[in-house]
């Protein structure tokens, strides 16, 4: 049964995907991931060829990137399925940062810069990382904190500051760097390409974290210092750069939340399998009371978690991107907690097999722990909704 404003070719695509996932992806996860540690990517290639075969390789993109054009809501529908499997985006060529880079240089970019940069990304050929958190005392949940600058010499901009959390930036081709262009608080930021051995680009190290390092998802410190740029490395204009960090954000944000609905709805799956086999105390784990409220809270939560998603996903379709903002913090949020809760609850239904590596779900939660911080902490979502709220412009009922 499915949700009954999907059109009947876009659910077909969904089965299309999900069949892909369950048939290909799913079995060969734990090779991907040992060739991975490797340095090998034999499987994880093949299967992007297939993917690319059968016409599902960024579906998020026009036909003229490779693509199938998929609106908001397609990418809802189909990186809902693709989220299924820990590395199901990486295979679809729609992981994070690098989607989100694609589209933003869709959008905004030049001509050459497309040429240069989207061409191969789409492609595969090679990945991007985005450059906005800064060390503390720069920019994190607050990005007029900003410190990183660009300062123009001659017909070039010479770029200085310090990076961290640049997922993907250490076998990155390019850099997508946010960097302060000016004192304006609302036009004082501007976005440059640039390439990741550039002169004066310094990576500094990968940030050991919570969650284990897999395929490109390694956290990056970089440091500017003098780094030369050409005008034309400018994304859209100057002063642009806030601008476009919130029109990005708001569909990233999205496309996080539909990975993370499709990894909770498969984390039940597999409980479900265990609840129902496994005995104790003279009956059925499936059988017991409290099993039931954990399977029933966290179904309720999936469900809630996707009409927000598709919500929000059809006001950005109706071209209310801005009016979405607040409804996307809500369903960031509730959807990182349910990924956490659900997770956690896995782990606790299958006890000490649940915590052994035997499960996936260990692994999965201490990736999934970065979700409540990801595009911004749970806390600043929760002072815009409030916000919202007492200035009378939140419609709780739509």
């Amino acid at each position: 049964m499915t949700w009954r404003s999907v059109p009947a070719e876009l659910e077909s695509l969904r089965t299309r995907v999900r069949t892909f996932v369950d048939t290909h992806i799913i079995p060969s996860e734990a090779k991907i991931l040992e060739e991975d540690g490797a340095g090998d990517r034999t499987t994880l290639n093949r299967l992007r060829a297939l993917a690319r075969e059968e016409g599902l390789y960024t579906p998020h993109l026009p036909e003229a990137y490779g693509g199938l054009g998929m609106g908001v809501m397609g990418m809802c529908v189909l990186f809902r399925e693709m989220g299924r499997s820990f590395v199901g985006a990486k295979v679809f060529n729609c992981d994070a940062p690098d989607q989100g880079n694609m589209d933003l240089l869709l959008e905004a970019a030049s001509e050459p810069l497309r040429e240069r940069y989207l061409r191969p990304l789409a492609d595969g050929a090679i990945t991007s990382a985005f450059c906005m958190t800064e060390p503390a005392p720069g920019a994190g949940a607050d990005p007029s904190n900003l410190r990183t600058t660009a300062k123009k010499d001659g017909d070039a901009w010479v770029i200085d500051g310090h990076k961290w959390y640049s997922t993907g930036g250490d076998p990155a081709a390019f850099l997508i760097v946010m960097a302060r262009t000016s004192d304006d608080p609302k036009n004082g930021a501007s976005m440059f390409i640039v390439d990741r051995h550039a002169e004066g680009v310094e990576h500094v190290r990968n940030i050991s974290v919570m969650a284990p390092d897999f395929l490109d998802h390694l956290e990056a410190e970089f440091k500017f210092e003098g780094v030369r740029v050409k005008e034309d490395a400018v994304i859209a204009n100057i002063g642009d750069g806030f601008r476009l960090a919130q029109k990005r954000l708001v569909p990233a944000r999205l496309t996080h939340c539909m990975r993370w609905l499709g990894l909770a709805a498969r984390t039940l799956e597999l409980s479900r399998e265990y609840l129902i086999s496994r005995k104790s105390f003279g009956k059925r784990l499936a059988e017991h009371q409290l099993m039931h409220k954990m399977i029933a809270d966290n179904t309720t939560a999936i469900h809630a978690g996707n009409l927000m998603t598709f919500h929000c996903a059809q006001m950005i379709e109706d071209g209310l991107g801005r009016e979405a903002r607040v409804y996307s913090s809500m369903t960031k949020n509730h959807v990182a907690r349910l990924l956490c809760k659900t997770l956690d609850d896995a782990i606790q239904m299958h006890g000490g097999l649940g915590y052994s590596d035997d499960m996936p779900f260990a692994r999965w939660y201490r990736a999934a722990r970065a979700a409540r911080i990801a595009d911004g902490p749970d806390e600043v979502h929760e002072m815009l909704i409030a916000r919202e709220f007492f200035y009378d412009r939140l419609e709780m009922l739509v």
